[in-house]
């Protein structure tokens, strides 16, 4: 009785999971009460998932990620890549796949996707390469970096979780590495040769690309007896990074051409600036700087409500037939009409004055406002204004970036080398991004995808229920009759397949959690250790490229590249086949004695 309500709960989810009429992690809550109230499972098994390792796991490498990204080292691959592959296509991708494999180990390759599309995106426009000829390679490449390490795929650290429940030893956190570089060495010498059949179209821009902020101008103030004094532009240069651009220095208000890189700096300088929106929250929050319009107006705006609540930044756009429009900011004294500060301006085109506080306002110019949030009320009824929107722009903790990095490089070797429980060397590298201000908490939680780890959660006890009830056992025995005279290779290719199957319309960590434990009992019918089987389903559940809809990191780039679904099929099928076998055939020579190389070889 409690295998027909397992089976009739799991084609329940699996309606659910491929017709997406719910989202993935309510499918999966689903799931968990409906095998506890059908008694499938007791209680304890059903929250099991929510401490579990993977859980755990997952939730940790996001706030890691997120304090790469947020003291600029993500950014800074970034520009290294444009600096190191030029304008040549085959030479980008060479360039692309391996740095993106290689984030990929250690971070979640959708975040790495979405980190480093717009910068593809970019590099594409400025050397007239078509997107659709980048974009691929970097999803493929960060598809397959997940094989690298063990903690960058939920289904790797499901795998695991399995056999050490089946009484196995587990994985380390470099368990597949093997695997993982051939798969991405044979995947970029593939993408190589068969460049010929990705797709040349542009792109297309973002709905909201009209409004898409480059640089703001404004103009920095060094602050007296700030860090900054005394120190010279180069080192600031160094440390708010390439993408501030310092286009005038004044020193008493007068303009000073003889000052260079090498100049020290004083306090009262002012530097007149390009930045963009991350840049130049940066600047604002940095303690030896500010904007100068903050430091000289920000009194006298606040008056006398300073300290009812913080004070924000905010985008406001000049409508069409404003009052503002040929008026100067000098001329609107904004600290005293509106009690705001205007701090930045962004102008699509034409030229601007040399002050920020001489230039005329035009239709369409954005302002970055400086004021009490109370104050932003009659801003934003005002008709001179076109619309008024918070600011974007995130702080970025550049001085941090050695902290950031030294943390993640602690981390991967106290989960390598076992000297702490990877779950806990993964946990304790997120609170030090925390408490070593490398990230914010705010950020932190923000950037941890709740669903990846509810869907996580709710999957773990769908295995427990399969092996509980038997079902696993039962499929593993009506399988042995069709492969009994098969060879452990075609066997290991067939799982690798059946995953790779049902991952196009579930996700990477349900298909383990499906198929893991018919794997396990298979291996143990076979008299054979169970991990080569059980990580050649988890690795087709996660490096299939079949279709867009198998990873959502192919889904991030379906339109910025202008993808059809065809486009995948016909670079990801051939791929994944000769995939199957490399997977097979590596997990026969980690885990069965099978030889590294064929006979041929010999």
């Amino acid at each position: 009785m409690s295998q027909i309500l397992f089976l009739l709960i799991l084609a329940g989810g699996l309606y659910l999971f491929v017709s997406e009429r719910l989202r993935v992690d309510v499918t999966a809550m689903l799931i968990l009460l409906a095998l506890v109230v059908t008694r499938v499972i007791g209680p304890k098994e059903a929250l099991s998932g929510f401490s579990s390792e993977p859980a755990i796991i997952v939730a940790a490498v996001f706030v890691i990620s997120a304090g790469l990204a947020a003291t600029g080292i993500t950014e800074r691959i970034g520009q290294w890549i444009g600096r190191m592959s030029g304008g040549n296509e085959w030479r980008t991708i060479a360039v692309v796949m391996p740095t993106v494999a290689l984030l990929s180990a250690f971070t979640h390759h959708v975040m790495v996707t979405a980190m480093l599309m717009p910068i593809l995106l970019r590099h594409a426009r400025q050397n007239s390469m078509p997107a659709s000829r980048l974009l691929m390679p970097m999803a493929l490449a960060a598809s397959m970096g997940t094989t690298l390490t063990l903690v960058s795929a939920p289904a790797f650290l499901l795998a695991d979780n399995m056999l050490q429940r089946a009484g196995g030893e587990g994985l380390g956190i470099f368990s597949i590495t093997p695997i993982g570089i051939a798969l991405v060495l044979f995947s970029m010498i593939y993408i190589q040769l068969m460049r010929w059949l990705l797709p040349r179209r542009s792109g297309k821009h973002d709905e909201s690309d009209y409004l898409r902020i480059d640089r703001y101008r404004t103009e920095l103030l060094v602050l007296p007896g700030g860090r900054w004094a005394t120190r010279t532009l180069a080192e600031l240069k160094r440390a708010i990074g390439p993408e501030v651009h310092v286009i005038g220095w004044l020193r008493d208000h007068d303009e000073r051409n003889d000052l260079g890189d090498a100049s020290p700096l004083l306090g009262g300088d002012i530097l007149l600036i390009e930045a963009g929106a991350d840049e130049l929250k940066s600047l604002h929050d940095d303690p030896g700087l500010d904007l100068y319009a903050i430091a000289r107006f920000g009194a006298k705006a606040n008056g006398e409500a300073e300290g009812e609540s913080e004070p924000q930044l905010v985008q406001a756009v000049v409508a069409p037939g404003s009052e503002f429009i040929g008026r100067s900011i000098r001329d609107l004294d904004f600290s005293r009409q509106f009690r705001a500060v205007i701090a930045g301006l962004w102008r699509r085109s034409g030229s601007l004055a040399p002050r920020l506080i001489d230039t005329r306002l035009r239709e369409g110019d954005v302002l970055v406002l400086w004021g009490l949030p109370a104050r932003f009320s009659e801003l934003a009824a005002h008709h001179g204004f076109l619309m008024l929107v918070p600011f974007r722009g995130e702080g970025m903790r550049r001085l941090r970036a050695p902290l950031a990095l030294a943390i993640m490089l602690v981390t991967i070797v106290c989960a390598a080398t076992e000297w702490i429980d990877p779950p806990l060397a993964f946990l304790m590298g997120a609170v030090l991004m925390v408490v070593t201000r490398c990230v914010d908490l705010k950020r932190a939680y923000r950037e941890i995808d709740v669903r990846i780890y509810v869907m996580i959660a709710g999957v773990i006890p769908l295995g427990i229920a399969m092996e509980k009830t038997g079902t696993a056992a039962l499929l593993a025995t009506g399988l042995m009759h069709l492969l009994h005279d098969w060879s452990p290779l075609a066997i290991l290719v067939m799982l690798f397949t059946a995953g790779a199957l049902l991952t196009q319309p579930m996700s990477d960590a349900a298909t383990t959690a499906l198929l893991g434990p018919i794997a396990l009992s298979l291996a143990h019918a076979l008299h054979l250790p169970p991990t080569p089987f059980v990580v050649c389903t988890a690795l087709g559940a996660v490096v299939a490229f079949i279709t867009p809809i198998g990873h959502h990191g192919s889904l991030l780039i379906l339109g910025p590249g202008q993808y059809k679904f065809s486009d995948f099929l016909r670079i990801g099928l051939p791929l994944t086949i000769m995939v199957a076998f490399v997977c097979a055939w590596m997990a026969r020579w980690l885990w069965l004695g099978g030889p590294l190389l064929p006979h041929i070889f010999h």
